[in-house]
């Protein structure tokens, strides 16, 4: 038990009853959480037509339907067009701007730091909105607009990115603390370009943090709903668009197994991240 418990032979009774303690109620906690989401993966496998828990027999009619609809079939494709080019932007502009935030002596670090992550702080919904207006008029000039972006997949990809740059900000501002500086300047002193500088000693030290901020970039467009409802159409359904609509329209199992889908995809990125944030305090000395 105490091998399980973390705590060394000596501790108490005490200690070993309240770090049982502690143990069962974050397990009770993370249970409360994830319950939801444990019970909608046994139903994407029920073969009755509708929702129903426990189910009846065990079948995979719902998947054979959710990969070979064609409206399905093409929410997926836009899910991954969207989220592809939305990490690339996101992870480009936000690797850049925590590259220049972690410059010593940055002036108004604060406040440009505040801005950049203001995307996850306000509300999607207000953040949609604003969007919306921008797009159908984003140069504000007369009454026609030069340019639309509302219902294309490039407005789509840009909205997107700002809901996703945050995210790599962070992840790459944190890789970045424990970097050392005298490394850029020992290149520099070297005869090295600031891009050879970049290419060959900063960019293999923080690329675990870049990765792991694509990753939280692409789950983050993979799996946003209410920019898509605001300001896509129906070339660009995406899959939790799909979703909701099914949701509006007719609850069908199928929805179900879209959303055993996305988790699935969820997960898996999660723990890829998690092994990046590994091998990152490995590289660091964090951990051995």
């Amino acid at each position: 038990m105490l091998p399980l418990l973390g705590l060394p032979p000596y501790a108490s009774t005490m200690e070993r009853a309240w770090r049982l303690f502690f143990f069962v109620f974050c397990g009770a906690v993370l249970l409360f959480l994830i319950s939801p989401i444990l019970i909608v993966i046994p139903i994407s496998f029920n073969d009755t037509s509708f929702l129903s828990f426990p189910q009846g027999n065990w079948s995979l009619r719902w998947y054979e339907e959710f990969f070979q609809s064609e409206r399905w079939n093409q929410a997926i494709k836009n899910s991954i067009i969207i989220a592809f080019f939305s990490t690339i932007l996101s992870t480009t502009l936000g690797t850049i701007a925590a590259l220049g935030l972690s410059r010593p002596y940055f002036p108004a670090r604060a406040l440009i730091m505040a801005v950049l992550i203001s995307p996850m702080i306000v509300p999607v919904v207000i953040t949609a909105a604003a969007v919306y207006f921008f797009y159908a008029n984003p140069l504000g000039i007369g009454d026609e607009p030069l340019f639309v972006l509302n219902n294309t997949h490039l407005g789509v990809i840009m909205a997107h990115t700002l809901l996703a740059t945050p995210f790599v900000v962070i992840t790459v501002t944190a890789t970045l603390t424990g970097f050392d500086q005298s490394m850029i300047r020992a290149g520099a002193s070297l005869g090295a370009t600031p891009t050879t500088v970049f290419r060959r000693v900063i960019l293999p030290l923080i690329s675990p943090g870049v990765i792991s901020g694509a990753l939280f970039a692409f789950v983050t467009s993979w799996d946003e709903v209410v920019l898509v409802l605001f300001i896509g159409g129906t070339d660009q359904r995406t899959l939790p668009r799909q979703m909701f609509s099914g949701i509006r329209e007719m609850i069908s199992p199928t929805i179900t197994a879209a959303a055993t889908v996305l988790v699935a995809v969820a997960v898996l990125m999660l723990l890829v991240v998690e092994l990046l944030r590994r091998r990152s305090e490995r590289l660091r000395g964090i951990r051995t």
